[in-house]
């Protein structure tokens, strides 16, 4: 994505003027590149499995975090049907 330094602010293509220069100051914009690599998406990117270098996506498990939060939820919610009866 094209980044204008002067205005530090990213545009789009569309946005910028036909000569490639930045549409509020007017200077050129250094486009990036485009990677050989493969485009990033939400299937293809896993940020824990990164750093931690593993691959396979057959033993992901839920966070401890996460069942933490859906017993607290599950608790709460127990609580809430509880004082609607007493």
């Amino acid at each position: 994505m094209p980044w204008c330094e002067e205005c530090a602010k990213y545009w789009t293509l569309s946005a910028m003027k036909e000569d490639g220069t930045c549409p509020k100051c007017g200077r050129p914009v250094a486009a990036q590149q485009p990677s050989a690599r493969q485009p990033i998406t939400a299937k293809n990117l896993n940020l824990h499995r990164l750093a931690a270098g593993e691959g396979d996506e057959a033993d992901m498990k839920a966070p401890w975090h996460f069942k933490l939060l859906m017993v607290m939820l599950g608790a709460y919610l127990v609580y809430r049907v509880v004082y609607l009866f007493v």
